[in-house]
């Protein structure tokens, strides 16, 4: 087992799967075949780096030159909307950054899940490494709405469903870091920020439908499946945005995950240092 697997508190058989008995071939290879296996099959950090290494900085050159690009476009060349005028410029901003800030959390609710059903030993620092850059994601969403608010609604707040599960759901990201920051220096369970990352994404669908549920100055969604109310020059900027700003918040999230293993293992040393002095 390694150090990692020590210190997570990894039993050695995520690592290395138990020998299979001697069944038939179709059965070996349906079993290698199936979701939990390839799911297991990451399980090992070793393998996970091998490809995290190499792909964390393709996710975020790729993430920064297409985000660029399409801010440059929304900000100097998309024409101004016929009602908003120049304000229109900051959904280049408002919208992707909206949509990581609850991706970002429903991506901690997953890999919760999966730490909570499965005990994949990678879950709980995916969960950990999504937690800061959609705290930052949720942030940004709160402050760029607050600058297109001003002109659009003559203030810079208010107490909207939409605004307000917004908000919620940063106090739920701060939470949840403060938690897993605990359970780590402490040595507590990593269920506990686990259970809290499933609890919390019942914000999620609130925070999607609140402008259908309550009367709110927000306006209703624009794009839905399959269905769009957005000009074309908005349209097509928006997605590249939207695409940028995922690349980066993908490409942080693996880098996170790194620096997270790189601390257990530095941490796993010491102690076996300790130990043998």
């Amino acid at each position: 087992m390694t150090n990692v697997a020590r210190t997570a508190g990894i039993s050695a058989e995520y690592i290395s799967p138990p020998a299979l008995p001697p069944l038939s071939r179709k059965v070996r290879c349906s079993n290698a075949r199936s979701p939990s296996a390839i799911m297991h099959a990451f399980a090992n950090p070793a393998r996970f780096l091998r490809i995290a290494r190499p792909l964390t900085p393709v996710l975020l050159l790729s993430g920064l030159a297409i985000t660029a690009a399409a801010l440059v476009y929304g900000l100097f060349y998309a024409p101004a909307e016929r009602l908003q005028g120049e304000t229109v410029r900051i959904l280049f901003i408002h919208v992707p950054t909206a949509w990581l800030g609850m991706a970002g959390w429903s991506a901690i609710a997953v890999a919760s899940l999966v730490e909570l059903v499965w005990r994949h030993p990678l879950a709980a620092l995916a969960a950990r490494g999504s937690a800061l850059p959609g705290a930052v994601f949720a942030a940004l969403c709160l402050a760029s709405g607050s600058l297109w608010g001003r002109p659009a609604w003559g203030t810079y707040w208010v107490w909207d469903g939409r605004l307000t599960s917004m908000l919620v759901l940063l106090f739920l990201y701060l939470g949840y870091i403060a938690l897993a920051n605990a359970v780590q220096r402490e040595g507590g369970s990593s269920r506990i920020p686990a259970i809290f990352g499933l609890v919390g994404a019942v914000n999620i669908p609130i925070i999607h439908y609140s402008v259908i549920w309550w009367n709110s100055l927000h306006q209703p969604p624009s794009l839905g499946w399959g269905t769009s109310h957005m000009a074309g020059p908005f349209l097509w900027g928006l997605l590249a945005a939207t695409l940028g700003f995922t690349l980066i918040f993908a490409g942080v999230v693996l880098a996170r995950m790194r620096a997270l293993l790189a601390q257990i293992q530095a941490e796993a040393r010491l102690r076996r240092k300790a130990l043998e002095a």
